[in-house]
């Protein structure tokens, strides 16, 4: 009675073990931004403060926002297969002395015949694809010697059955930056987008503690 009894609980550890750890959305990071320009009092010229008429309405300084087209989509596909056969046979006839065979109790003991095959097919295939579209709009948050941008931002939905959340970071260049003030998410570099959720529907999509032990190394079989 006792071990069926210390199976269960070692079944139910193992699977606790298992269980997925909660993974609350971290807080947006801390932007720090540059301290206000003091105003001069009686002049006309005012530094941080300038009207610029004729330049590009685009992100470059830290502050500054930039919108970013999330226009992500990957596929990916690979197959292999593998075949060997390998066939083995020898036949030795023993020697004969006066035309007769040398034999034990009326058996050839010289006379070896051998045989043997071996095959292997093997086949696998792995397929994966994923897409994102959609806007973001970020903040720099520093600006590189180089002049590159630096950029982080997200986006939180908080829908009917759940919350999305959509997150980046990376760095920009000035140059790719359209009139509009926007820039392609492929021209990002170093770029680290997520993309999650919770709620129901994330619930929902996910194997029950016990399915997921079954589904680990840890199965029996």
């Amino acid at each position: 009675m006792m071990r069926p009894l210390a199976f269960l609980l070692c079944v139910f550890l193992s699977a606790c073990g298992l269980l997925p750890a909660r993974h609350h959305p971290e807080p947006p990071a801390a932007r720090i931004l540059p301290p206000p320009t003091p105003r001069t009092d009686g002049a006309i010229y005012q530094q941080g403060q300038q009207v610029e008429l004729f330049a590009d309405l685009k992100a470059r300084r830290v502050g500054d926002v930039l919108t970013i087209r999330l226009t992500e989509a990957t596929n990916a596909s690979k197959s292999a297969a593998t075949k060997t056969a390998k066939t083995t046979s020898v036949n030795n006839t023993g020697p004969t002395v006066l035309g007769r065979t040398i034999t034990a109790s009326g058996v050839p003991i010289f006379t070896t015949t051998l045989s043997g095959a071996d095959s292997f097919a093997g086949e696998g295939s792995s397929t994966q694809g994923n897409s994102l579209a959609g806007f973001l709009t970020v903040t720099v948050t520093d600006v590189q010697p180089n002049g590159n941008l630096v950029i982080q931002g997200e986006k939180t939905l908080k829908l009917n059955q759940g919350d999305e959340f959509v997150r980046l970071s990376g760095v920009v260049r000035t140059a790719d930056i359209a009139t509009d003030n926007t820039v392609s998410s492929s021209k990002v570099a170093d770029a680290h987008i997520s993309y999650s959720g919770k709620g129901v529907i994330d619930s929902s999509n996910r194997l029950g503690w016990l399915a997921r032990f079954f589904n680990s190394k840890y199965a029996p079989y």
